[in-house]
């Protein structure tokens, strides 16, 4: 019977040990360390019905049906983990796949990942929601060329804090900061650090390279 006191005793310790734990993970602004997981499917009836006539139409360079969703964890800014989602050409989903792998495993913090069709694939509303998207079918602004955004073969990573900057000058306020690249900020694109390298691993070109304007949250299988 003397061992049933201590047995308790030790008990009470173990589950004030487990709550302590409960509590750190729960911290705002920590994350416990999990693993990367990431699903590709191909664009379901459901998906397909919010997408037409909204980032997707007839006369579109893609069908739907060579479009895949992308599900996959990525960290934040607040130093927690989030499932996002980004619509791709198959034959570049299981790359991309393998860029969010790379990135999970830096830790780079993406704001927000998901369709533009929550945007109604406006461009503009969807760079000032800071949110990192692939597939719309759109034209390269000004002129009646298609981006390579419509053939689901650019992504658009945290353009805010990586803005299309051109004659030294940003299109939207929150990016007026990040003009000036001096400075490798957490969210940024920058020559070198585990975004560009990423990308360059699967082949992919970087619009901070380009010479006559800079669109640093740009990146294609193409380089354009």
């Amino acid at each position: 019977m003397h061992g049933l006191p201590a047995r308790a005793a030790l008990r009470a310790i173990v589950i004030t040990l487990l709550v302590m734990g409960a509590a750190v993970a729960a911290t705002p602004g920590r994350s416990a360390p999990s693993r990367f997981n990431a699903t590709i499917s191909p664009i379901g009836s459901e998906l397909r019905a919010t997408m037409t006539g909204v980032s997707w139409r007839r006369g579109c360079p893609v069908g739907l049906r060579d479009l895949r969703v992308i599900s996959a964890r990525h960290w934040g800014f607040d130093g927690r983990e989030r499932t996002g989602r980004l619509i791709v050409h198959r034959d570049v989903a299981a790359d991309v796949v393998a860029v969010l792998r790379r990135l999970h495993a830096a830790r780079f913090p993406i704001r927000r990942m998901i369709p533009v069709d929550a945007y109604d694939a406006s461009d503009y509303r969807s760079i000032e929601a800071d949110n990192t998207s692939a597939f719309n079918c759109r034209y390269v602004e000004g002129t009646s060329r298609w981006s390579e955004h419509a053939y689901g073969r650019a992504i658009d990573l945290n353009p805010i804090e990586n803005p299309y900057v051109s004659g030294g000058r940003t299109s939207h306020r929150a990016s007026v900061t990040y003009v000036d690249r001096s400075t490798c900020r957490r969210g940024m694109a920058c020559p070198g650090n585990a975004v560009v390298r990423a990308f360059e691993a699967i082949g992919w070109g970087w619009g901070g390279y380009w010479t006559s304007v800079k669109d640093y949250q740009h990146f294609s299988s193409s380089g354009r």
